[in-house]
């Protein structure tokens, strides 16, 4: 008889798109006798409402990027020890969503110490700076990251450019007629329970949980063009992010005013340094190749692409 599996999912999806991505991924696993699944979804104690007014959302990224989360409501856990923690979050500013990064800033956290951990995230495109800080996070806290799975936008970078900012401050998903819908396509969606069986399998051939999980099952995906991109984006996320952090110790009236220029910058920065730093990138591919593969394979870990 297989002994019980006590899974512990840790989420929060403001738009609930992350929440069908979860889902999907669940459902192999939710009709197994042996495998006990706890979903505790993450509320903050001042609510983020969604569709998020302008300036408020781009109020959010000094904190989101340096780490400074606003609080959240302790979590209901009903064990002490957990075979299996997935951490389900969407990526804000290159860097978890705060409510996630409170959650591993918390004192329950620690009951990720020596837990095999399952990463799932849902984004636009990028990706890739978020979960350097969610490993560092992990590796503070002794978790053991297994696997990582990563569902992006279905339209290219352009396109998402407008559609996603368009779905965030309007809250319809097709908010331009001529456009795709924003967001992850259905058929991405339902992809997610693949792993899901994958990881009911293991579980039913009671296989030790390690980083060969979803190992040549296209977990992830790593677009070169924009891992440079990502890098430079996040630098300028962190100097600025540290001067509005200063501005509003001075006054929040400074910050926000500091913070609309910014926003114009940022603008300016996507329009030129995006399609420049790729550019870059493709006409020294040839010399960089080597290099290029190294670090895709190592965003890519530990579930490879």
């Amino acid at each position: 008889m297989l002994k019980t599996k006590n899974i512990l999912v840790v989420s929060y999806s403001q738009t609930g798109q992350l929440s069908r991505l979860t889902e999907n991924f669940l459902v192999p696993l939710q009709n197994q006798s042996n495998i006990c699944v706890e979903h505790c979804v993450i509320k903050p104690q001042k609510p983020y409402l969604f569709p998020w007014k302008f300036t408020t959302f781009f109020n959010q990224f000094p904190e989101s990027v340096h780490l400074r989360p606003a609080p959240i409501e302790p979590l209901q856990l009903q064990w002490k020890n957990y075979d299996l923690v997935i951490i389900a979050y969407s990526v804000w500013f290159l860097s978890p969503s705060q409510p996630i990064t409170a959650f591993l800033q918390s004192e329950q956290a620690h009951i990720l110490k020596d837990t095999p951990v399952i990463t799932l995230i849902g984004c636009r495109n990028m990706w890739l700076m978020a979960q350097e800080k969610m490993k560092k996070m992990l590796t503070a806290l002794g978790a053991n990251l297994i696997g990582n799975i990563v569902k992006t936008d279905q339209s290219n970078s352009w396109v998402s450019f407008i559609t996603t900012p368009a779905w965030m401050f309007s809250g319809k998903k097709r908010y331009f007629s001529w456009l795709p819908s924003a967001g992850i396509s259905d058929v991405e969606i339902q992809d997610m329970q693949r792993f899901g069986e994958k990881l009911s399998h293991t579980f039913k051939q009671n296989i030790p949980l390690d980083q060969t999980l979803f190992q040549n099952m296209g977990a992830v995906k790593i677009d070169e063009k924009l891992m440079m991109s990502e890098k430079v984006g996040h630098r300028s996320f962190y100097l600025w992010g540290k001067l509005l952090l200063k501005c509003g110790q001075i006054s929040p009236r400074f910050r926000r005013v500091v913070l609309y220029f910014y926003i114009l910058f940022l603008i300016a920065l996507i329009l030129t340094v995006v399609p420049l730093s790729a550019l870059i990138k493709r006409l020294l591919k040839p010399l960089l190749k080597e290099k290029l593969t190294r670090q895709k394979r190592y965003f890519a870990e530990p579930s490879g692409e």
